[in-house]
């Protein structure tokens, strides 16, 4: 299989070249883990969390059983491994360049955009955070804990952003962040499931028509 042989062949790479994280390299068991959890996101991207194990990953790395279980331990900390590595790519795409922009609308505007292109670009493989809503919505445990603090954790950074515009004088000073945050990620939700489940045109185009309509709602300009 094509997707196994390229995982495989990632994995010499991880301990020919050293990556890093943090700028400081990573010891060679933490280049192997790390590149499991790399074939593993990209398989839960396909077929979701619950779709991982440590066969699975075992037969897609070709690595053996209890060479992978000796990384992670358990099929759940498998799954939370790669819920972190989900998070930590998706705060480098959509939160850290954002933080570059002015304060205010320049800043939600890129938050947003970013996540609209990082969304787009998921429509083809799917959404971890939203693909482990619909899984472990209703089931308890560490797995859905990990999800839920990842999510949480972004939709607060969202609403910094909006009360700093507010705070900027770029929306009305009587608006209501969790509204504004709640709209806001409908939008991206929508998108996700006009573009991914009912393969709709446009849904871009209207995600990024509806983005602009909040701020024409909730907008300084707009408090008469």
């Amino acid at each position: 299989m094509a997707t196994a042989k390229r995982a495989r062949l990632e994995l010499v790479s991880a301990d020919e070249t050293a990556p890093r994280r943090g700028g400081r390299p990573l010891a060679k068991g933490q280049q192997t883990k790390a590149a499991i959890v790399d074939a593993a996101l990209g398989l839960a991207a396909h077929i979701g969390l619950e779709g991982l194990s440590i066969g699975a990953v075992a037969e897609l790395t070709g690595m053996s059983k209890s060479g992978v279980f000796a990384h992670f331990g358990s099929r759940d900390e498998l799954q939370i491994s790669v819920v972190r590595e989900y998070h930590r790519r998706f705060e480098e795409e959509v939160f850290y360049p954002a933080m570059r922009e002015p304060r205010g609308l320049p800043r939600l505007r890129a938050l947003f955009a970013n996540w609209m292109r990082r969304t787009s670009a998921e429509i083809d493989s799917g959404c971890i955070y939203i693909s482990g809503a619909v899984e472990f919505d209703d089931r308890p445990g560490p797995v859905r804990e990990a999800l839920a603090e990842s999510v949480n954790i972004w939709q607060a950074a969202m609403v910094r952003a909006i009360v700093q515009a507010r705070e900027e004088g770029h929306l009305r000073a009587d608006i209501d962040e969790q509204q504004v945050a709640f709209n806001i990620h409908g939008l991206i939700l929508a998108l996700h499931y006009e573009a991914r489940f009912l393969r709709r045109p446009g849904a871009i185009e209207r995600a990024l028509a509806g983005f602009d309509d909040v701020l024409a709602r909730y907008g300084a300009s707009s408090a008469g």
